[in-house]
């Protein structure tokens, strides 16, 4: 949307949209007035009653303008609007109100068969915007209701509140500014990785006396740092690594049993082994 009208563009817009759906016969008039303004006698009338900003959408950031792509525009005023539907006809000797509550029930079978207002009821100026036009039933307590109907001269009658959302308004053109130009190219990365990780495959071997040397195999060790720790216990820290087989002395004051034994290639390659203890 792009001007404040679309305000007013809205109410025709559901107005449109009544017209063209009630079913009730003969077809009554849809007006925009407020409750106490003369009317047809057989009518629904939508009254927009208040007017509150999306609390959703109003931190909004700049937007690229469509079909400008260097070009930014500063978020629209996002609204929520909100109508009293009311219906009225005469009254009947016999059924009173029945023929008005006939039309409000019709009215409000279109909005919940319509929860987004369909292309074709839109009026020139709002169709194709960003958002859809959404119609929600709303509720307000007896008191509220009173409240609004307290300020005209008409007697209260019975109306359903509905919540449009959401309806964006731009910004004037004058707020647009350019787009800052873009980095392209701030230097050549340059990463280097080894193209086969390290990978450790046995140990050997997996039992005997305390003291025993064992030694561990791998592939692409060679370069890499190694740490061994036995029950968290480091029996090697930060010993660089010449081969893909390299050994280590368990202690000798190890206890029969089994015992965990913890192996860590330059911090990019774990494995744990068990190796028991005998006697």
């Amino acid at each position: 949307m792009s001007t404040a009208r679309a305000i007013g563009k809205i109410s025709e817009s559901l107005r449109n949209l009544l017209s063209g759906e009630m079913e009730v016969s003969p077809t009554p008039q849809v007006t925009i007035l407020a409750p106490d303004e003369k009317g047809p006698e057989k009518r629904i009338n939508l009254f927009l009653y208040k007017v509150q900003e999306n609390p959703v959408l109003k931190n909004m950031d700049w937007q690229v303008k469509p079909g400008q792509p260097n070009q930014l525009v500063p978020p629209p005023l996002s609204l929520n609007l909100f109508y009293l539907m009311t219906s009225y006809a005469k009254n009947d000797q016999q059924t009173g109100n029945s023929t008005a509550h006939e039309i409000l029930g019709d009215a409000m079978r279109v909005f919940y068969e319509n929860p987004l207002v369909p292309e074709e009821y839109l009026v020139p100026g709002v169709e194709g915007t960003r958002e859809q036009i959404k119609i929600m039933l709303n509720s307000l307590d007896l008191d509220e209701l009173s409240n609004v109907w307290s300020t005209f001269s008409e007697p209260f009658r019975l109306s359903v509140p509905y919540e449009i959302s959401v309806v964006q308004l731009d910004m004037l053109s004058e707020n647009e500014r350019a787009m800052a130009r873009r980095v392209r190219r701030i230097g050549i990365p340059d990463v280097r990785a080894p193209f086969n990780p390290p990978l450790l495959a046995s140990m050997d071997p997996l039992s005997g006396p305390a003291g025993t040397v064992v030694s561990f195999q791998g592939e692409n060790l060679s370069g890499w740092m190694a740490y061994v720790s036995v029950m968290r216990n480091s029996i090697l820290s930060s010993h660089e690594l010449s081969s893909d087989v390299f050994t280590v002395a368990l202690p000798g004051d190890l206890t029969p049993g089994f015992h965990e034994i913890r192996v860590d290639i330059s911090h990019l390659y774990r494995r744990t082994f068990n190796f028991e203890v005998t006697v």
